[in-house]
């Protein structure tokens, strides 16, 4: 589903590394048949002391490693029949205890297991190892370059036995490169898993997760991704992308694609004293000024009004200029407005504000008069009510992962990652739109229809604020 969503298919060439068990089992049969396989006793810890180690301790050969071919055959079926018990024998490959590299003094390629298989039953109660599967599999399909990353470099030799001494062909090869690593984020399965096991976070695809289910469900785009990676690149070397670069890529894409909107999060009344309170009017806006081919949207306009309560001061702080008793801003696509007076409840909250407009400044602009703010607003002849969740990074650590403080991980999480406005209200034609529908609040950020999202319920995800600190850095770069 997720690659899918992505943009990408792979045909007919969907296969499953059971499918391939026998051959494993004829290939395995081959090499002992050949002298490069023998069945061996030693449980797992004495297999690990005769192996040595890489800190320079040599190893030394198994008791079993000269069993004839015969007689490692023989064994070998009989461990297929279920004779033996778990752990009691294992198919080793004969390669080279002298080897600095640990893989290719000879490895365990089957291990007894008496399981049932998701896919296979209890067809089989011994199992090919990874390191020998694997290239199996690839050569079987006809792969030609097998990627993974970088902590498999020195298995790489192990892949080319394999490939070399059962088919003797130069393809496929194995090739590494460094992991996708993200700032202010974990990308280890196990520590996703622990997050999603512990309730840090909702699941799999909460939209906090670095995964493409979560991805998705914040609101971000297969294009604004795939053009990540793409910046991105791939490397040999261990690096991390900043995660301002991931936001870049959602806006870039975004900006050109989501349809404009006024919602108001955390709303306070507006009240225009010399407004007709039987009119409403309505007024025409660009769905998308990036897009003019997105075409005119209309917004409902009346006497009551819905405004941020950020978006009014009683003192104004220097630099404010937005609404405070005396000054006068202009309301996105309708009139000037100028506040006059505010009602505040038993604990001096701000719930309505009192203001006068001018007629002669329809459209919202007048040539001769200039204002600093212009604000949006939602008009509660039509305001519907939502949800909204207010997403941000998870961590604020660049490095979550560095233990080096003695801190684990979830100690660094931001108590901040998730806000939700509960008492939200939005336009009409935000609150019908589908499921992961694409919007811009105005002033708020880019947002998106959530997986619970219903015309009758809406529930919106922020997927990115508007201020975008990376811009210039890229634009630089």
């Amino acid at each position: 589903e997720d690659i899918h969503w992505l943009g990408f298919d792979w045909g007919d060439r969907f296969f499953y590394g059971s499918d391939y068990f026998e051959k494993c089992y004829e290939y395995a049969e081959k090499l002992i048949q050949e002298g490069k396989a023998y069945v061996d006793d030693l449980t797992r810890e004495e297999m690990q002391e005769y192996r040595g180690n890489d800190a320079g301790k040599p190893s030394r050969p198994s008791p079993y490693r000269d069993r004839t071919p015969e007689e490692n055959l023989d064994l070998f079926r009989r461990m297929r029949a279920g004779e033996f018990a778990d752990g009691e024998k294992t198919l080793r490959a004969k390669i080279d205890l002298a080897s600095p590299n640990m893989n290719l003094r000879d490895p365990a390629i089957y291990r007894i297991k008496h399981v049932s298989h998701h896919r296979q039953g209890d067809k089989w109660c011994i199992y090919p190892l990874y390191d020998f599967a694997h290239p199996i599999q690839d050569a079987i399909e006809g792969i030609t370059h097998s990627m993974c990353s970088l902590e498999f470099e020195n298995h790489r030799p192990l892949y080319e036995w394999v490939v070399t001494n059962i088919f003797g062909a130069g393809f496929p090869k194995q090739r590494e490169f460094a992991r996708l690593n993200v700032t202010n984020t974990v990308m280890s399965k196990r520590y996703l898993r622990k997050m999603v096991e512990t309730g840090i976070v909702n699941g799999w695809d909460d939209p906090r997760m670095p995964t493409l289910c979560g991805l998705r469900r914040r609101g971000y785009t297969p294009a604004s991704i795939r053009n990540f990676i793409d910046m991105v690149g791939v490397s040999t070397s261990y690096s991390v992308a900043d995660y301002g670069l991931l936001e870049y890529c959602i806006r870039e894409d975004l900006n050109r694609i989501a349809p404009r909107g006024m919602a108001v999060l955390d709303p306070i009344k507006l009240v225009i004293d010399n407004y007709d309170e039987t009119t409403i009017e309505e007024f025409d806006a660009e769905v998308n000024p990036e897009n003019p081919d997105m075409g005119m949207r209309k917004v409902a306009f009346s006497k009551e009004l819905y405004i941020e309560r950020s978006d009014f001061m009683i003192e104004p702080v220097k630099g404010y200029f937005r609404l405070f008793p005396g000054n006068e801003v202009r309301l996105k696509y309708a009139y000037y407005v100028r506040a006059v007076s505010y009602e505040t409840d038993e604990n001096g909250n701000v719930t309505v504000v009192h203001c006068t407009y001018d007629p002669a400044s329809r459209g919202g602009w007048l040539p001769d008069r200039k204002v600093k703010g212009t604000i949006h607003w939602v008009s509660t002849h039509d305001a519907v009510p939502a949800e909204v969740r207010l997403y941000d990074q998870l961590f604020l650590d660049p490095d979550p992962s560095d233990d080096s403080d003695g801190r684990d991980f979830t100690e660094k999480l931001n108590p901040d990652s998730l806000r939700v406005c509960k008492n939200a209200v939005v336009e009409p034609y935000l609150a019908n739109c589908e499921k992961n529908a694409h919007f811009q609040f105005l002033r708020s950020g880019f947002f998106s229809s959530d997986d619970e999202h219903t015309k009758e319920r809406p529930v919106f995800n922020r997927t990115v604020s508007l201020k975008d600190s990376w811009k210039k850095q890229a634009v630089k770069a």
